[in-house]
């Protein structure tokens, strides 16, 4: 069984988008500044890890840290993972369908194996009840039995770095990690929230125009996902991505995204402290 993933445009080194967006026209990056805040806040919960990012929805998080992060070591770092499984979407799966599930995993380094060497494995995505995080969590839970890997590893090694969207703080807040069952598996440390405006949370997650469709599993083994979409609405997600790439290349977002840096409680550790230089 192949690896089957849906196809992806390189916006670091965007030769291949030829005239695909001269006509296009798009707003301004009005989620500019606070997606900074909100990249310096998953890097500094990141804990020297690979960042996954899971689904659509991170999808400008990625692209901004793809850029930002383009001339530094950890360029390497960042890995999209299309992938849609929330709420039943991530349940009682047909043999097919979870051979080809890891298959694509093991694609993107996250088989047992993988997951037991290294730095750790950190998944951001947007969260609003956790369901996408559960889900993914058992398949991999599951997948670390069958393959006899050594779970007290990798329980050591797993992150899951959720963007929320702000809301007043009290003692009778909702959080998504308290009701999580999985949570009470993994150390402590292992699961972080960071907060974002609740406006650009929505938009993020409600309204963004994106460019791909929903990898849920119905297309798993669709072939066609491997083929560029070139719509009208996949051609202004894309004009807004290919802006944000820009954006982030520049010296004040790369300033910015560095002082930010020295807020975080991981500035005291030598890796965060040595992202901040290269940054600068």
């Amino acid at each position: 069984m192949e690896a089957n993933r849906p196809f992806r445009w390189d916006l670091i080194r965007p030769d291949n988008l030829g005239s695909l967006l001269d006509d296009v026209q798009i707003w301004e990056l009005f989620f500019l500044d606070d997606l900074v805040r909100c990249a310096a806040r998953v890097l500094g919960q990141s804990g020297d890890g690979e960042l996954h990012f899971v689904g659509r929805s991170v999808d400008s998080l990625f692209d901004l840290l793809s850029g930002a992060l383009a001339d530094t070591e950890w360029s390497t770092r960042l890995h999209p993972l299309p992938l849609s499984m929330f709420g039943r979407d991530g349940a009682a799966f047909t043999d097919g369908e979870l051979r080809q599930l890891r298959t694509n995993l093991a694609a993107a380094g996250l088989a047992p194996a993988e997951l037991m060497r290294g730095r750790p494995t950190v998944f951001v995505d947007l969260v609003h009840e956790g369901s996408t995080f559960e889900n993914l969590y058992a398949v991999l839970r599951r997948w670390v039995d069958d393959e006899r890997a050594q779970w007290d590893v990798v329980r050591r090694q797993l992150r899951f770095v959720g963007i929320t969207s702000r809301t007043e703080t009290s003692p009778n807040t909702w959080r998504w990690q308290q009701h999580a069952e999985f949570a009470a598996e993994l150390p402590a440390a292992a699961i972080r929230n960071v907060s974002l405006d609740a406006r650009i949370w929505s938009y993020f997650g409600d309204y963004q125009y994106k460019t791909a469709a929903s990898f849920r599993r119905t297309r798993w083994t669709d072939p066609d996902v491997a083929d560029p979409r070139r719509d009208e609405k996949t051609r202004m997600a894309l004009a807004e991505a290919v802006r944000l790439v820009a954006a982030a290349r520049t010296p004040k977002v790369r300033r910015r995204l560095a002082e930010l840096l020295t807020r975080e409680p991981a500035i005291s550790e030598r890796w965060l402290r040595d992202l901040q230089r290269g940054l600068r």
